[in-house]
Parts: structure tokens; sequence; C-alpha cells
């Protein structure tokens, strides 16, 4: 036999060992985790419900799922062992990470325009002063719309729907 044709069963060998290890090692942490249970905790089932751990037994746990509703449960069951932090924000809505506040932009641009100068009586003068846009005012811009709008449509031939542009 040659080392090459066995090389191939060898590396199949070996990843095989190594998917079951990192399962037993999956399986173990779980099992930890749900032997180290205690009352008042937060917890996820593996159906997805969250509830606080009342009581734990041998082989159960009673969970509390709301008020007056108390559950019982295997503890095979429990599929995660939240922190206090993460159970609060999940089932009650409520964030105590207050320091991301600080970095929230607001709803209104206000805060981002404001200059030191808007307290002295330059920010106030400015603020009455008009800005051209470039506008005529209605006297001026009707004198000189008139003729262009004139010129304009006798150098065009009117078109109709039924007419093309080509011949």
């Amino acid at each position: 036999m040659n080392a090459f044709t066995l090389l191939p069963f060898i590396v199949l060998i070996a990843a095989m060992f190594l998917m079951t290890r990192s399962a037993k090692k999956k399986q173990q942490q779980a099992a930890q985790m749900r032997n180290e249970l205690q009352p008042g905790s937060g917890v996820r089932t593996i159906g997805g419900m969250y509830a606080t751990v009342k009581e734990v037994n041998e082989d159960t746990v009673l969970l509390d799922a709301g008020p007056g509703v108390d559950l019982l449960f295997a503890k095979n069951a429990i599929g995660a062992v939240l922190s206090d932090d993460e159970y609060n924000r999940i089932v009650h809505g409520i964030e105590h990470d207050l320091k991301s506040d600080a970095d929230i932009v607001p709803d209104d641009a206000s805060s981002l325009t404001e200059t030191d100068e808007a307290d002295g009586p330059a920010a106030a003068a400015a603020s009455d002063d008009k800005i051209d846009l470039g506008k005529k005012d209605a006297a001026e811009d009707g004198a000189d719309a008139a003729e262009p709008a004139a010129a304009k449509t006798e150098d065009e031939p009117k078109k109709t729907d039924g007419d093309s542009g080509t011949k």
C-alpha cells in the first residue's frame, strides 16, 4: 500500500474525530449551564419562551412566565441562561446602557447649526437681512418676459398630436 492512498482515509477519520469532539464539548457546556441554574435567573427555553427561574429540582425547573403563571420544564428544555441586563432588555424593554445616549443625533438639526455668535447682536442683524436668490420683482419680470415669449411663438411652428418633427 502506498502512503498517498491512505492519506484521504486518515484525513476523514481526523475530521470525524474533531467534529465529535466539538459536539461533546458543546453538550458539556450546556449541561454545566443547566446545573448552575439558580432561582431568579432569566432564561430562554428551546422553544423561545423567556421566563424567570423560580425553583430548581433534580431534572425539572419551575419557571415564572408572568404574574400567576408558573410552568414546569425539564432542565434539558432550557436553551440559555441570560444575564440580568439582557433579560430586562428583551422582556421588559429596559436599557441599562445609558453611555450611548450622548452620541445620539437629535431629531432636529438646531443643535448642529448653533454657533457661538448666535447670542450676539450681529446674529440678530444677520437674521433680518434679506437673501437675494436672483429673482426679479413682478413688475420687472412681466415686462421682460412678454417680449421673448412672443418672439418664440412666431419662430416655431405649432405642433399637433399627429405631427412629427421630421418630414
